[in-house]
């Protein structure tokens, strides 16, 4: 599951980056996190599969529940570090005039 859920955000990801004209909000940093992720998952299947061979495909639910939280928490951790680098680069300016609006009050 947490192949699944992170080649999902990865594909996402890379789609709303491609369809952009310009990357200024660096969705480029997000489909490399993601796709990063991707890449780990699928190397931990493979050596899972090697490991517990015709097994690998009968997971118990407890083992899919924990790797779906996994994935999901994955996820989440690539957006939050997304946008803590968005904040600090501040594209657009946003973070930048709200600080100079108040200080100006």
């Amino acid at each position: 599951m947490t192949l699944l859920i992170t080649v999902f955000a990865a594909v996402i990801a890379t789609v709303l980056w491609y369809t952009r004209k310009n990357d200024n909000l660096g969705l480029g940093i997000l489909c490399f996190m993601y796709w990063g992720a991707s890449l780990m998952w699928l190397v931990d299947a493979i050596f899972e599969y090697v490991e517990l061979q015709e097994e690998y495909f009968t997971p118990a639910l407890e083992d899919m529940i924990n790797d779906t939280f996994l994935g999901l928490s994955v996820v989440a951790l690539g957006l939050v570090v997304w946008v803590v680098k968005l904040l600090i680069t501040d594209p657009r300016g946003v973070v930048r005039r709200s600080l100079s609006s108040r200080t100006a009050r």
